[in-house]
């Protein structure tokens, strides 16, 4: 999950949205822990907002 949502993060910061998007998504369907599923959560709606 980690590599995941560092490398969504990554995108993000490049710019490069779609493959930010596909990124969080497969981090959040891989996190069990509740904090960390609503952070991610958090980052693809405001990365979706944009």
């Amino acid at each position: 999950m980690l590599a995941h949502a560092a490398r969504a993060d990554l995108y993000r910061r490049l710019g490069r949205t779609a493959d930010a998007i596909s990124a969080y998504e497969q981090a959040l369907t891989l996190t069990r822990q509740e904090p960390e599923r609503r952070f991610l959560a958090r980052r693809l709606r405001e990365i979706r907002i944009q």
